[in-house]
């Protein structure tokens, strides 16, 4: 979660209204997502936006299933928050006929943060055709072992992404205060294997419907995330979720985090192939192993050759 400042903390915790006309993004118009300005999950494509005239930036959509609804408790509007967070972000109306799809979601500036086209897709800027993928599903030395083995993988790196530069280490993830997740930033080529294989891959490697827990591994750096590239990755990992919560594969729903890339801090050293180093250890016989097993058996058709 991103640190907020008071005023911050007013609107989206305290469910307060910023002045209308004061915002950032009333009249901004650029290309991109915006998103939660506490978890950065994707919230509208800059398509959904329109001018209302009505002194808060306007949307006519939402990104399927980024936006709660809840009626006032005096039952006059609809209060709209993050479906990840909780974080408020306005109020919701229909009936008006701005725009053919007669609705407008009313949100503070305050409330999101915008990411460019060039900010989302940077990782597809390259001359390689190579995409990134960067997930959370626990502990990184698991999930490393298992992507590493994958055809079309070209690279598999342990470490740190969702809180700031100064606090991407281990010993401080690891106090849970610090914002990040253990994740693994992956390199594939989509020629080879698809990013929703590689969503497969991670849903069937750890549970996500505990929030901020992989057996016996406990705290918010743990947690269940997925750090979206670009839009197509968001949409993607949605409609995948969403698929998964239909067929109640679990008893519980499913608590995986959707954000906005932002920054991958690499993990130390000594974390590069932990499992393949140190597969004799306890933690990577009695934890690791039966988990990189159970995947690599259910995958095998899909492991390099």
């Amino acid at each position: 979660m991103n640190n907020l400042t008071d005023f911050e903390k007013y609107v989206i915790e305290q469910k307060g209204t910023e002045r209308p006309f004061s915002g950032e993004y009333v009249d901004h118009d650029a290309q991109g997502v915006y998103c939660c300005k506490k978890c950065l999950a994707p919230l509208y494509k800059s398509e959904h936006k329109f001018n209302a005239h009505c002194g808060w930036p306007a949307f006519d959509d939402e990104i399927t299933g980024a936006v709660k609804r809840t009626p006032d408790a005096d039952g006059r509007r609809v209060e709209i928050t993050c479906d990840q967070c909780g974080g408020h972000l306005g109020h919701v109306f229909e009936g008006e006929f701005l725009t053919d799809k007669n609705v407008r979601h009313c949100v503070n500036s305050v409330s999101m943060v915008f990411k460019s086209i060039d900010e989302l897709n940077a990782s597809n800027m390259a001359v390689s055709r190579n995409q990134k993928a960067t997930f959370g599903a626990g502990c990184f030395w698991c999930v490393e072992a298992i992507f590493a083995q994958l055809e079309g993988v070209i690279s598999v790196k342990s470490g740190y992404c969702g809180g700031d530069a100064q606090e991407a280490n281990y010993d401080a993830v690891c106090s849970g205060r610090t914002g990040h997740a253990e994740v693994v930033h992956i390199e594939f080529d989509p020629a080879l294997i698809s990013y929703e294989t590689l969503l497969t891959v991670l849903f069937e490697s750890h549970d996500p419907t505990t929030l901020n827990q992989q057996g016996n591994d406990k705290g918010p750096q743990y947690r269940s995330a997925i750090f979206a590239h670009n839009s197509e990755q968001v949409d993607l990992a949605n409609a995948f979720i969403n698929r998964l919560n239909a067929q109640q594969i679990w008893p519980n729903p499913i608590v995986t985090q959707i954000s906005a890339f932002d920054t991958f801090y690499p993990a130390e050293n000594y974390h590069d192939d932990y499992f393949a180093k140190h597969g004799e250890q306890p933690y990577c016989q009695l934890v690791v192993k039966p988990k990189f097993d159970k995947v690599m058996r259910k995958f095998a058709d899909k492991r390099k050759k």
